[in-house]
């Protein structure tokens, strides 16, 4: 049986998969809040992002419709994530806090050192 932040991050990795601005809002909270970390290697947003609407289409751009990756659900920090990776390769992992049935907050990792250990062979 999976626990209900499983199922909040699974709809929202679906609404990914979709590529949907509209669907990702409908599963991010209003007040949802995503915090990247490119390292000064990656370009991204170097203050948290605020609001359904703007998480959703900074997600629409760093996740979604990406040619040739692979979005799974995983581990992360010991609860279900995301994990990016194109051709095995990382590219980026998502840290997920849940409100409810809605995304609240997205811990986004696309700093290249820090997800070495993300890659499959």
């Amino acid at each position: 049986m999976r626990e209900p932040h499983e199922d909040v991050v699974r709809g929202f990795a679906d609404a990914c998969r979709v590529g949907d601005v509209v669907a990702l809002r409908a599963a991010l909270d209003a007040a949802a809040v995503a915090v990247c970390d490119g390292g000064g290697v990656v370009p991204a947003p170097r203050r948290p992002v605020h609001g359904a609407e703007e998480v959703a289409r900074l997600v629409a751009v760093l996740l979604c419709g990406r040619p040739g990756t692979e979005l799974t659900v995983e581990s992360v920090n010991g609860r279900a994530g995301l994990a990016l990776r194109r051709a095995g390769h990382a590219v980026a992992v998502v840290a997920v806090e849940q409100v409810g049935a809605r995304v609240a907050v997205l811990w986004i990792t696309l700093n290249p050192t820090k997800l070495r250990g993300w890659h499959r062979r």
